[in-house]
């Protein structure tokens, strides 16, 4: 059992920065995927990005790429969102899941965090 609960969200101006927090606890995420996806309204929730917490490895979608940063503290056992050059596109709630490494899906998930993004 894996519990996960984000935070960081807020509003930013078109051009601005965040950075999303999602601490997770239960378990060992040695062998877990973390990833980060979102949900604009009346849109259907979307791949962000992922990292692998043994390795470090990280995947991104295509609109994010070069912009969003993901990363994980193994300390704090914490996963983060670092988000730069904010669109207004951006604007949504966004949620951090996880995964064992041998699935497919997504068991886990937090409560979500609101980020919008002004123009």
């Amino acid at each position: 059992q894996v519990q996960l609960v984000e935070s960081g969200g807020g509003l930013v101006q078109a051009g601005g920065s965040l950075k999303l927090s999602c601490a997770a606890s239960g378990r060992t995420l040695s062998m877990y995927i973390l990833g980060w996806f979102r949900q604009a309204p009346g849109k259907e929730r979307e791949f962000v990005a992922s990292i692998s917490w043994s390795g470090g490895s990280t995947y991104y979608t295509d609109s994010v790429q070069g912009r969003f940063t993901v990363s994980r503290d193994n300390a704090k056992n914490t996963v983060y969102l670092q988000m730069n050059s904010l669109k207004p596109e951006d604007t949504a709630v966004y949620y951090c899941a996880a995964r064992r490494v041998a699935t497919t899906g997504y068991a886990y998930w937090g409560q979500g965090t609101q980020v919008t993004v002004s123009s």
